[in-house]
């Protein structure tokens, strides 16, 4: 299959981003279920380490996987009914007009966006619905969120993507020519030790490309002021917000 330019800034620390990643929360999925007539099969694109997948196997007869990143798709949690596949988001093989629904978790942002949007008119069949939501930033305590602030604004930031840009503005700026369905807000709630926090911040796609570009591990002197804050033994609560964009193919 023919690719297309999509960014792939997660192969390399795939075994982080399926250790360290946050879980989407039931809430979020039964809002978009409760908008759905029918369940018998999913696509959810940018699958990751099929978290979201294997969710949706739960409620739907078949669900179909796709991600462009091999190692990423080594590290899926494997269900009967689920199917996985390595493809762009932009051009697959499936057939014409099959998916009731269609998700994409912390991705869109990488896309080329028209092409993914002809895409999903393509296999989504008529009143499907597509559903795409993200995160930005984590909130634990004022003085670890400053830290963690300061580190992704001032030490890491010069080595994210320019897309970055729109999961901080919650996809405002992308237009999408589907039906949109208003959606309430939602938050990622989850208690972390700091061992997680230092895994999560260390899957960053700007981490890692700090790293690749200077050699040395950017996180070494946060961790120090975190350590500060945060004993090895104490769990702490983590939100992240959550925020949804829901239509109607």
């Amino acid at each position: 299959m023919k690719t297309t330019g999509q960014k792939d800034y997660f192969s390399k620390q795939a075994n982080a981003y399926a250790a360290f990643r946050p879980t989407y929360p039931p809430a979020l999925y039964e809002f978009i279920f409760s908008h759905l007539s029918d369940r018998k099969k999913a696509w959810d694109c940018a699958t990751g380490n099929g978290q979201v997948a294997t969710y949706l196997a739960d409620h739907f007869d078949e669900v179909y996987a796709t991600d462009i990143s091999q190692r990423q798709l080594d590290h899926v949690r494997a269900k009967n009914n689920v199917f996985y596949s390595l493809s762009p988001a932009e051009q697959t093989a499936f057939p014409s007009h099959q998916f009731d629904l269609i998700t994409v978790g912390q991705a869109l942002h990488w896309f080329e966006r028209d092409k993914f949007y002809a895409e999903v008119k393509r296999v989504g069949k008529q009143g499907s619905l597509l559903a795409v939501w993200g995160y930005a930033m984590i909130y634990i305590e004022k003085e670890i969120d400053d830290l963690i602030i300061d580190f992704y604004s001032n030490v890491v930031g010069p080595y994210w993507d320019p897309a970055r840009r729109l999961v901080e503005e919650e996809y405002r700026s992308i237009s999408f020519p589907f039906e949109p369905i208003v959606s309430p807000e939602f938050s990622i709630t989850t208690t972390w030790n700091l061992h997680h926090l230092v895994g999560y911040l260390e899957s960053w796609s700007a981490t890692q490309k700090y790293l690749k570009e200077k050699g040395k591990n950017p996180l070494s002197a946060v961790l120090k002021e975190l350590e500060k804050l945060w004993r090895p033994d104490e769990n702490k609560l983590v939100r992240f917000p959550l925020f949804l964009k829901l239509f109607r193919v």
